[in-house]
């Protein structure tokens, strides 16, 4: 009889025209097949023949078919091979079966479960009903005629009692799996998932389509004519289609697509439950202050970073918020109770009393932009164990300095604040060299070198 192996995307790797007891079992159960060269062929009841698993809508391996071909050609058998990488489904078609298959897991692994569950309960039933016999710490007679009886009773209560955890145990692992099926659909779905799987898939359509035009692609190149190329390109092509369209259906339901279009130094994005303010606006993420800083807060300014200048890069597809500065900054009220909450707090090192920190908030009828503000230059790696003033300035003036693309670098970066601290101790000012004087000319500010506290508000002086 001959064996056929056949092979296509729509359907996979098959093995046809063997039977039980001829020799083929043993060769096809070697774990040398497959893309990975480490796989087995397994028997499936439903197709009636062996398949590998994994190899639908993939090309094949052909070196690996033809080493079984010629394993069983040695063997005695007539074989016959056939490979048509071309023949496919599309991936609409593949990605609705998978769904339909998981949804048909799900029922099935459920009913695993139940069926382990109740086997756990009958078992500790039984086991419970044997105990019963010896409920008032009824011993074991030796030489009793009851002492057989006995012991043999405790033996079936143990027995039954392990069956019983066993079968529970089986119920919980079957409840997982049914839970992993019945969420395969909302997982693969998943719009920040969906926006990393385009990202990635792009990237494979540029190297293909780079491959084609001749030219390297990660790392290697090649032959244009390869038909597997144009195969390649149309599989990619049809993913990322529907996959934009999951996008699309997600933005219709309410689903944000964040970019940097959306987002200016100075703002502030809710990045896994805090909100950071944003140092600098990337490609395909924003530079925010270290998320250490976020532990227990609800919002981390520039200024409170306290590791020393480090940062952390928040992806698009896994921002959750955006709110301007001006969103940001807390009512007077709020701002008065947490400034007095801050100065009731003691201090790690003590502070002159003749030159206070704490800045309370301006009093009523006063515009907050219009209070004094000390600006900051902050350098990569730097180690200084004080801040680095340039010039004192209004806050509004202040935020407009700071958010001009034109004032941080690769290695450095402006920020600012209004309690920097007590001079000296927390902050020193630095020379100006003179390198932004185009930016303040251009804003219309002019900088001053000294530093005046912002009056207190009266009733809180009072």
């Amino acid at each position: 009889m001959t064996i056929e192996i056949t092979h296509t995307r729509r359907e996979g790797t098959l093995i046809e025209g063997t039977s039980r007891g001829d020799g083929s079992a043993e060769i096809l159960r070697l774990r040398e097949y497959g893309r990975t060269q480490r796989q087995p062929f397994r028997w499936s009841r439903n197709l009636d023949c062996w398949y590998l698993p994994h190899s639908r809508d993939h090309a094949t391996y052909t070196p690996s078919l033809e080493l079984l071909a010629q394993r069983l050609r040695d063997a005695g058998f007539e074989v016959t091979l056939t490979i048509d990488n071309a023949d496919r489904r599309s991936f609409s078609e593949a990605e609705q079966d998978r769904e339909e298959k998981a949804e048909g897991q799900a029922e099935r692994f459920g009913g695993y479960a139940d069926t382990a569950a109740q086997n756990s309960e009958a078992a500790w039933k039984s086991s419970h009903e044997i105990s019963e016999r010896f409920a008032f710490g009824q011993p074991i007679l030796v030489g009793h005629h009851s002492e057989g009886r006995a012991r043999r009773d405790h033996a079936r209560m143990d027995d039954v009692m392990r069956k019983s955890i066993s079968e529970r145990d089986r119920a919980e692992h079957w409840t997982g799996r049914a839970q992993a099926a019945a969420n395969y659909e909302r997982f693969r779905k998943d719009p920040g998932r969906t926006l990393r799987r385009l990202d990635k898939l792009r990237a494979d359509l540029r190297a293909v389509e780079k491959w084609q035009r001749g030219e390297s692609a990660k790392g290697s190149t090649r032959n244009p004519d390869d038909l597997e190329l144009k195969i390649r390109h149309g599989e990619l092509t049809e993913e990322i289609e529907h996959w934009q369209q999951i996008i699309k259906d997600a933005e219709a339901k309410g689903f944000k697509v964040w970019s940097k279009a959306d987002f200016t130094r100075g703002d502030f994005v809710l990045y896994r439950g805090t909100w950071y303010e944003v140092l600098r606006v990337n490609p395909k993420s924003v530079t925010i202050p270290h998320i250490h800083n976020g532990v227990g807060q609800r919002v981390v300014r520039a200024t409170d970073n306290r590791h020393d200048g480090w940062t952390w890069t928040a992806p698009y597809d896994d921002v959750s918020g955006r709110k301007s500065a001006d969103e940001m900054q807390p009512p007077q009220a709020e701002a008065a109770e947490q400034q007095q909450a801050e100065q009731s707090t003691p201090s790690k090192e003590p502070v002159p009393a003749e030159k206070p920190t704490p800045m309370a908030a301006p009093g009523a009828g006063t515009n907050w932009q219009d209070g004094m503000a000390l600006v900051l230059i902050a350098s990569k790696n730097s180690r200084r164990s004080r801040k680095r003033a340039l010039w004192a300035m209004t806050r509004r003036e202040a935020q407009a300095v700071c958010g001009d693309p034109r004032t941080s670098g690769r290695s450095y970066m402006l920020t600012w604040t209004d309690r920097p601290g007590t001079e000296g101790a927390d902050w020193e000012w630095v020379p100006d060299n003179g390198s932004l004087d185009p930016v303040l000319e251009d804003l219309g500010i002019t900088p001053r070198r000294e530093w005046t506290a912002n009056p207190q508000d009266p009733a809180e002086a009072a």
